[in-house]
């Protein structure tokens, strides 16, 4: 494969460098800063890039939007990202640019790179168009997507609820179907819209925000 490394650090650019070169693999350019990994993507074209998260001049997230910048010069490349630290927000946001443009997307922690076939094989998969995500990611993402849904307050019942809503059903249908009370299918109304911070307006529209929140999760 033709590989382009992007990391600020000397020690571990130049070790990627001769762990790849001894894999059979041709490293194309080997550079230190954002600017210059877009400018290698759009020369050479590589069969896919190795980016550090953070690199020069402030060292927060330089890598990951040059990755993003050379994945929208260059749709489809393939980018397999190395971090510290699990930072889920960047993981999130690599990820969001597979979008419908396809190409290999990875994230991994540096320690990884340890395991040298495990590696190797990750950037064989990233270079082919999969998705490889470091485990300790992985769990991290479903910890925050499960902190952030929003339905995660709703008792059972009031999601039954909330389903037969999104089928269009009024409140008298979803009594019949739950075999419930009117009123007790309106408090459990109530307590939907309080739990989903839907503020006071008219009934119709909560109704409506309440089912685009559960279909989006």
């Amino acid at each position: 494969m033709r590989i382009v490394i992007a990391d600020d650090a000397v020690l571990l650019r130049e070790g990627l460098v001769r762990l790849l070169t001894e894999s059979g693999h041709e490293v194309v350019a080997a550079i230190g800063d954002g600017d210059a990994l877009v400018e290698a993507v759009v020369e050479h074209r590589p069969d896919v890039s190795i980016v550090d998260v953070r690199m020069p001049p402030t060292h927060t997230d330089e890598g990951l939007r040059a990755a993003v910048q050379a994945r929208q010069l260059v749709p489809r490349t393939p980018i397999l990202v190395l971090s510290q630290y699990v930072e889920v927000s960047y993981a999130d946001d690599l990820l969001a640019t597979t979008g419908g443009a396809g190409g290999g997307i990875g994230y991994l922690l540096k320690d990884r790179v340890a395991a040298i076939d495990e590696f190797l094989d990750a950037l064989r998969r990233v270079a082919a168009g999969g998705t490889v995500l470091d485990p300790e990611v992985v769990g991290q993402l479903f910890a925050r997507r499960r902190r952030d849904d929003p339905l995660r307050e709703l008792t059972p019942r009031e999601r039954e609820v909330l389903a037969l809503m999104a089928e269009g059903r009024s409140n008298t249908a979803i009594a019949r179907a739950l075999v419930v009370s009117d009123g007790a299918v309106e408090k459990h109304v109530r307590n939907i819209f309080t739990k989903l911070t839907l503020p006071p307006d008219t009934e119709q529209h909560r109704r409506v925000l309440a089912v685009l929140t559960y279909l989006r999760n």
